[in-house]
């Protein structure tokens, strides 16, 4: 059976903002520093769990926007940056397709610094599925970077690829890569994490779709 794999749980609390400001003493303070965010970072969804951003861009409105797995969050779902929770909600979900298993986030202008390169994983372009035996690669907040055969569109959906990566909880969202090339997301795995192969939408359909809505998200390029 498919397991989704958005369900790992935040297990720790954030520090209120009211809790960090204290008294003027006297000495100035430098302003918090908007956390790195991109490809492979690791985000928090309504203080409950946590996934893996596959991308982010701006969209043709020049709206600042991200990509990951439709079952981690509903439109309205807070997001923070694994990376500092205590910074605090850097944007929210405004779209989530069940069925093609995509979310789109809209993220604050000036809460994060979006990145093209996180860890090993760099993403210059989206490009089209992979094929066997084509080796792709992704950048998960569980399981970090982990690479394997594409076995292709193993059931002809024309949506989704498969591939024998590892993954784990946590990693859904994560971009999947050919060289620099964004060619999909990980959204579950097959029986047993990291032995089981892994299953994800392809970023041209994705790219279809938001584009075909028309709304936030259309036009996207990758930072």
């Amino acid at each position: 059976m498919f397991k989704f794999i958005e369900v790992a749980n935040a297990g720790f609390a954030f520090v209120s903002v009211a809790a960090l400001v204290g008294t003027a003493s006297g000495a100035a303070t430098a302003a918090p520093v908007a956390p790195a965010v991109g490809g492979g970072s690791g985000i928090i969804i309504d203080n409950q769990f946590q996934c893996t951003v596959t991308t982010v861009g701006h969209d043709a409105a020049g709206r600042l926007v991200g990509l990951t797995a439709g079952h981690c969050g509903n439109p309205g779902s807070q997001v923070v940056a694994e990376a500092n929770p205590n910074y605090g909600v850097v944007g929210r979900f405004v779209y989530s397709d069940k069925n093609l298993d995509y979310g789109i986030i809209q993220f604050d202008q000036g809460r994060i610094t979006p990145v093209n390169q996180v860890g090993t994983v760099t993403i210059t372009e989206i490009g089209a599925p992979a094929q066997f035996p084509m080796v792709v690669c992704k950048k998960g907040r569980t399981t970090g970077n982990t690479c394997g055969v594409a076995w292709g569109d193993v059931f002809g959906t024309n949506s989704e690829t498969w591939t024998q990566m590892c993954v784990l909880e946590g990693d859904s969202g994560a971009p999947v890569v050919v060289g620099s090339t964004l060619v999909g997301m990980v959204n579950a795995y097959l029986a047993i994490g990291c032995f089981g192969p892994e299953v994800g939408t392809t970023m041209s359909v994705i790219m279809n779709n938001m584009n075909a809505r028309g709304d936030v998200g259309a036009g996207f390029l990758p930072i």
